[in-house]
């Protein structure tokens, strides 16, 4: 069994942001040399988050949206006694996991025909990691 890593590094200007990160993993896929296996994406931090999602500008809103209703930005968390201020961001990545596993076929991603994979950064403004682990034949 091979086995292959890659780091990303993220250093978002915005606190929140989603970036398509799907090219960077197919690369890394390809890198790796792996025919059959899967592809571990995961956020290092956990006040990001790594999803599978349409492409499109007025869904990402909505998941904006969703998230800021249920994990809203709000200064009473109690994790800010702690000196913090992102306690929601932590919440947020509650809510859509830290990381996904992906099938590798044939030496690629398989993928669905709209699945597109995204780093979402809930409190930016300083690097951050994600790791690709690919382990497979």
């Amino acid at each position: 069994m091979k086995s292959y890593t890659e780091y990303l590094i993220f250093n978002t200007e915005k606190r929140r942001d989603l970036i398509r990160i799907t090219e960077k993993v197919k690369e890394a896929v390809k890198k790796s040399q792996v025919k059959e296996g899967l592809c571990l994406v995961s956020a290092m931090h956990l006040t990001a988050a790594v999803i599978i999602q349409d492409d499109e500008e007025g869904l990402h809103e909505d998941i904006w949206e969703w998230l800021e209703r249920l994990a809203p930005f709000k200064p009473d968390y109690k994790h800010h006694r702690t000196g913090e201020d992102n306690g929601d961001a932590h919440l947020k990545n509650l809510l859509v996991h830290l990381q996904v596993v992906l099938p590798i076929t044939n030496g690629e991603l398989d993928l669905g025909p709209w699945q597109e994979i995204f780093y979402a950064e809930f409190d930016g403004q300083r690097p951050k990691r994600v790791i690709i682990k690919i382990i497979g034949e």
